[in-house]
């Protein structure tokens, strides 16, 4: 897999400001927000996309979305949020490292497409 920009942030050599960091995953706040809160949830191991998980790869997905859940209450989105995972090109994925986008602050529309 080739090196990403969010390879980049996990390393620190690209500045980002960072919501949580553990041993399994990074989260930061995205520089082009689509929400009032958009924060990006990845994994430190470098995984292209969903198609690309296995079955070993569920509890660190768990972990995932536990995280962003965790930084949802953290930063007041009691009203709601979304969690959403682009996958491919035609499903919106811009960088080649799986990441949990959390959106909120705001009302969503639906359908978001």
């Amino acid at each position: 897999m080739a090196d990403t920009v969010f390879g980049k942030i996990i390393r620190g050599e690209i500045p980002a400001r960072i919501e949580h960091d553990d041993d399994s995953c990074l989260a930061f706040h995205d520089v082009a927000p689509q929400a009032p809160v958009h924060v990006l949830v990845i994994p430190k191991r470098p995984i292209r996309a969903l198609a690309d998980l296995g079955p070993g790869d569920a509890a660190l997905v768990g972990h995932l979305v536990v995280v962003a859940t965790q930084i949802a209450a953290r930063l007041g989105l009691a009203d709601g949020y979304r969690l959403v995972v682009n996958c491919g090109r035609d499903g919106g994925q811009s960088v080649d490292h799986l990441h949990v986008h959390l959106l909120g602050g705001r009302a969503l529309g639906w359908p978001p497409g």
